[in-house]
């Protein structure tokens, strides 16, 4: 399998120095590239890859960068063309590929060699070529199988510097069942993050302290003269800030979707059009902070690590329709209770959502309920669901949800 692992690195004076540089010289290469591809009918990755040997002999700084990490550069720029060209045979409009200014460029890539994690004097060090062996937080150990076959070094808007290492382990995903027993749906929202099937209900991640920090920093960037020092000193508070909500985001959603993979044999969510909602008239903000698409992109891939069977199920019509007989009926938003006028079925809204989600992600793996058997069969008689505090999914990690606590 493969993974990846982010590290915080720890340059001296002289490295961030180096790093920046670096960066600044592939930036300038990307650009070099882009022209010529601009004035080339017919131009290709492995010709141009092939042109930077000579490039070398005018151009003397790039002999002070890896060579992998030059051919990365050629190679990130022509597969971002191949992606705008799938893109346009789709029929969007996308436009053609931008040069890059100076501050534009985030990160570069060793490929194969140029790097090695190792320990000196007991503490970790990422050696990377032409630069130096880099402190590194090393937070966590890697897998004893693991092999690193790529780096990808990158600095965040915040200044600091960042190092992902990718690797291919091993260890294979264990088999998915066959006949699944242990079975969600999942109903996403605002209020509640997550409505399962089983009666949970996970609360939002609370983070207004983070957001009201966010803007005394950003009125305080409005007050300063742009393009100043202090202006760019103050935008990297900014950046903090947005650093330190992202952080805390993508912290929560990694609990949680790592414990609905372990806990189920099989788990069916909404595949909602995120941008569709965002471009609504209202409430966009909030929708953007719950990470919708990236709970799911999450989900996805932590249940192909688990062996847990995945359903992506279209979203149309679960909160109007019963879970027990089908009858749809429409429902406004401020009205949080489901009640069927045909079957008299009542449950909480959230929760006939997820009873519709899951039924539709049996449907689509092709486990559904045999046409002997009663739809009613599907839906317990008991819709109780107990609340979860996002806050204790963060502090303590989503083994908690075991404890089904309930909210007081």
């Amino acid at each position: 399998m493969n993974c990846t692992y982010r590290f915080r690195l720890n340059p001296t004076p002289e490295q961030r120095e180096r790093l920046a540089w670096t960066l600044d010289t592939c930036r300038q290469v990307r650009n070099h590239f882009l022209h010529r591809m601009n004035q080339l009918e017919d131009s290709s990755y492995t010709p141009e890859q092939n042109r930077l040997p000579k490039l070398k002999e005018w151009w003397i700084d790039l002999k002070s960068v890896h060579s992998k990490v030059l051919q990365m550069v050629v190679r990130r720029l022509y597969k971002d063309r191949s992606n705008l060209s799938k893109k346009a045979k789709k029929g969007y409009n996308v436009g053609k590929l931008k040069w890059k200014g100076v501050g534009d460029y985030f990160s570069f890539t060793y490929n194969q060699t140029g790097f090695e994690l190792k320990k000196t004097s007991g503490r970790d060090r990422l050696h990377l070529s032409k630069i130096g062996d880099v402190p590194v937080v090393a937070h966590r150990d890697l897998p004893d199988d693991a092999t690193v076959t790529g780096v990808v070094v990158k600095r965040e808007a915040t200044g600091r510097w960042y190092a992902s290492l990718q690797l291919d382990t091993d260890t294979e995903a264990p088999p998915k069942p066959d006949e699944p027993e242990r079975c969600v749906g999942i109903d996403v929202g605002i209020l509640k993050y997550t409505h399962d099937t089983d009666g949970t209900a996970v609360g939002s991640l609370d983070l207004s302290d983070e957001q009201e920090r966010l803007k005394h920093e950003q009125r305080v960037l409005s007050r300063k003269e742009h393009g100043s020092n202090n202006y760019r000193e103050q935008q990297r508070k900014v950046a903090r800030r947005h650093a330190d909500i992202k952080r805390k985001r993508r912290d929560f959603l990694h609990k949680l979707s790592t414990w609905y993979a372990e806990s189920y044999d099989l788990v069916a969510v909404e595949k909602l059009d995120t941008k569709g909602l965002l471009e609504l008239p209202s409430n966009s903000h909030s929708r953007a902070s719950a990470a919708w698409a990236t709970f799911r992109k999450l989900m996805k891939w932590k249940c192909k690590r688990e062996g847990t069977h995945f359903a992506e199920v279209r979203p149309e019509g679960t909160t109007k329709e019963c879970a027990r007989c089908g009858v749809e009926t429409d429902k406004p938003l401020w009205i949080r209770e489901h009640s069927c006028p045909a079957c008299g079925f009542e449950a909480d809204r959230d929760e006939n959502a997820a009873w519709n989600v899951l039924q539709r992600g049996l449907d689509k793996l092709g486990m559904g309920c045999a046409e002997s058997t009663p739809p009613e069969t599907a839906v317990p008689t008991d819709t109780s669901f107990q609340q979860v505090s996002a806050n204790r999914v963060v502090e303590r990690g989503s083994p908690t949800l075991n404890e089904r606590v309930s909210a007081k």
